[in-house]
């Protein structure tokens, strides 16, 4: 006499544009503490971001693309150090500051790239349709909303897979 006990079936995973939501408000589940600090930091960055760029930019009459390489650099210090010790504070060793410091600048030289690209692009689009995108409103929604909007997407993964990696010894030392 041999029982087996049978497995019901298992459902399949949604497809299509179902999949991709269901894939992404999951991921916001399981990260919303982190999402939630990475904001808040991403957010005081931020307004160090724009109140930077358009004090150059306007203010003093700065050409966009420096400005904004200027603003981005102070503000991504601001954002490492905020997200140094808040966001991912049980993520780093002391020992590893200076390996988080060069990957931190070097993702977000990726992420400024983007923003310059998004410049760009509207300074193009500026040639065709000056009267819309040739204006300042337009060169600070390419900077500071679609660049830095994209920019904090590839961002967020970034620091959380390569910079502020999980390290499971220091978790279960603090722990312990």
């Amino acid at each position: 006499m041999s029982t087996s006990i049978e497995t019901p079936p298992q459902p399949s995973a949604p497809r299509g544009l179902a999949g991709l939501y269901a894939r992404a408000t999951g991921l916001v589940r399981r990260h919303a503490a982190e999402l939630i600090r990475f904001a808040g930091v991403g957010g005081v960055a931020y307004v160090v971001d724009i109140g930077l760029f358009n004090l150059m930019y306007l203010g003093l009459d700065w050409p966009d693309w420096t400005a904004k390489i200027i603003s981005a650099v102070i503000a991504m210090t601001v954002a490492f150090f905020g997200n140094r010790h808040w966001t991912w504070r049980e993520r780093r060793g002391s020992a590893a500051a200076h390996r988080q410091y060069v990957l931190y600048f070097f993702f977000n030289g990726i992420g400024l790239l983007i923003a310059l690209a998004c410049l760009w692009a509207n300074s193009g689009l500026a040639q065709v349709w000056p009267e819309v995108f040739g204006t300042e409103f337009a060169v600070n929604v390419a900077a500071n909303i679609v660049g830095v909007g994209l920019g904090s997407v590839f961002r967020f993964f970034a620091y959380r897979t390569w910079v502020f990696r999980h390290h499971p010894e220091l978790a279960e030392a603090r722990s312990g």
